[in-house]
């Protein structure tokens, strides 16, 4: 009955999804808080639910990073990069376009990811799911902090113990004991301590209510009245902010869609499915904007081509120059904030002047322009505001930035005319030295004494990621951002790389044997070895030795 589990490369990242049913549309299924795709398969209420489910569409389930049968982490996913892993898996299953079924936590990826790419999305399902996940005078049905301290403290206390007082998430099976051993199983099964303590923390600080508005696509939001995990007024403020959407309450307390009135869930799902008309073509799309500008003018171009190229390597996109200010847009905040940083990193060593502000931003492109960008006078006040050699952030990029390596401090409000105030953030990066400005395109010794780390190391198998990190002195989403800016690699592919040299330098020498040589550069898997091998040279390992 359990389909087979597979694995996918989201950078270097191994995901774990699984496929299963034979509707004509795609639904990938994105998990709340926690999940672990085995498991769901042990628990009979919730595999009668997705078997019904695979009924209507083509089910794939996946387990985000840092939880379940993907690769477990202990520092934050930003929601980017866990949009990343929703692109790997359905690339992964050959999906071009699908219906986002988010729960809970996996709603705040659904919403964006449903603006941020609804050229892959048909539609959006919700069921339970919050805009924010801490108490404000504009979202007054948050948990305050002293209520999410409790849940730190379960975590902290409980997770290992079975006693996670996990009642109110199924208020209706509470006295069932063999579901409510499931249901603890699942979560522990799911992350460790640490990971679950790193999950809820960044779900506090997450705040999508200000993309809301861009979503585009039709959109089921469903509530239980009586949920106590996320109030039922939640469900309203955001169906309400979306512009094709279809709210539906309904009666019960729990927070799990698949107990309780399962059937009128599976109702509301098989109608919306079948009203789904005609795929759009959706001119317009959530981006994220970095506009900045020169505090002098370029007497040539070669400023403005290491911009672009700056941008280019963190995978910015239709570049424009006009005098003194540019503008660029990236799928995500966390490509944005990259390029700010290093733009600013090494203009200031060349002793150029420019101040950055990241925003979000509809618009959309025409040919290689961007067009239509929605409130265009506000990003100019915005960079009227900000000072050369200094990155601004908007509040809606700082909520969505929750889990980055990122330093934010208060800056200022700016009072738009006609339009609300703007809180005003600035950005620093937290491995940031003035006198060491970033390694791109000037980057020799950085990227040589990365390479002589690995050279010394390269022998044993426990070398990776974390301990090139600890020999650098950098954290990994540090030397993630700064590899893929020098090489387009990872850190784990740069090891991969030179430890394959190093191999087909010994093979070459005719001394060792393919097997000899795969230990000895840190490969405990010989047939592995020479995969790695002809991906990386074309050739097997066979042909040289």
């Amino acid at each position: 009955m359990k389909p087979v589990t597979q694995y996918t490369k989201s950078g270097s990242i191994n995901i774990a999804y699984q496929v299963f049913g034979s509707g004509t549309k795609d639904l990938v299924y994105i998990p709340g808080w926690v999940s672990n795709i085995d498991l769901m398969w042990a628990c009979p209420e919730l595999v009668s639910f997705l078997l019904e489910l695979g009924k209507m569409a083509r089910v794939i389930l996946f387990d985000k990073r840092g939880t379940g049968l993907s690769d477990r982490l202990v520092e934050f996913s930003t929601l980017e990069e866990r949009m990343d892993d929703i692109r790997a898996v359905m690339d992964a299953v050959d999906s071009e376009k699908v219906i986002l079924f988010g729960h809970s936590e996996g709603g705040s990826v659904s919403a964006l990811f449903a603006a941020t790419y609804p050229e892959r999305t048909i539609g959006l399902i919700s069921f339970g799911i919050f805009a924010k996940r801490r108490f404000s005078k504009d979202y007054p049905w948050a948990p305050t902090d002293e209520e999410r301290q409790i849940v730190y403290d379960m975590i902290e206390n409980s997770w290992g113990s079975g006693d996670m007082g996990l009642e109110s998430l199924a208020p209706s099976m509470a006295e069932d004991k063999r579901f409510m051993d499931w249901l603890s199983n699942y979560f522990r099964s799911g992350a460790s301590p640490s990971a679950a303590m790193v999950l809820t923390k960044m779900n506090t600080q997450v705040d999508i209510i200000n993309i809301l508005g861009s979503i585009r696509v039709p959109a089921l939001i469903m509530q239980r009245t009586n949920d106590i995990d996320v109030k039922i007024e939640e469900g309203r403020f955001i169906a309400d902010r979306i512009k094709r959407a279809k709210f539906v309450e309904l009666e019960g307390e729990d927070h799990l869609f698949w107990v309780g009135d399962t059937e009128a869930v599976l109702n509301e799902i098989k109608t919306f499915l079948n009203d789904i008309g005609p795929e759009q073509n959706h001119e317009e799309k959530l981006f994220t904007i970095v506009s900045g500008k020169l505090k002098v003018i370029p007497q040539d171009e070669s400023i403005r081509n290491l911009i672009k190229e700056i941008i280019k390597r963190n995978k910015g996109n239709h570049t424009q120059f006009d005098n003194l200010t540019f503008i660029s847009t990236f799928d995500g905040p966390s490509k944005a904030i990259n390029c700010g940083m290093d733009l600013v990193n090494f203009m200031r060593s060349l002793s150029v002047e420019v101040a950055v502000v990241v925003d979000m931003k509809e618009g959309a492109i025409e040919g290689d322009q961007l067009v239509n960008l929605s409130n265009k006078a506000l990003i100019d006040s915005l960079l009227g505001q900000s000072e050369f050699n200094q990155i601004l952030v908007s509040q809606a990029v700082r909520y969505l930035l929750s889990g980055a390596d990122v330093i934010f401090s208060d800056y200022k409000k700016l009072n738009i005319p006609g339009d609300d105030s703007v809180q005003l953030y600035i950005a620093s990066d937290p491995n940031d030295m003035h006198e060491n400005p970033s390694p791109i395109l000037r980057d020799d010794s950085f990227f040589d004494g990365v390479i002589k780390i690995i050279e010394k190391n390269y022998e044993s198998e426990s070398f990776g990621v974390d301990m090139l990190c600890k020999e650098v002195g950098i954290s990994e989403r540090q030397l993630q951002r700064k590899l893929k800016a020098i090489t387009n690699k990872s850190p784990i592919q740069l090891i991969s790389s030179v430890r394959l040299h190093q191999a087909k330098e010994l093979l070459m020498t005719g001394s060792k044997n393919i097997s000899e040589v795969a230990y000895m550069t840190g490969f405990n898997n010989p047939s592995y070895f020479a995969k790695c091998f002809k991906k990386e040279f074309g050739v097997s390992p066979s042909s040289i030795n």
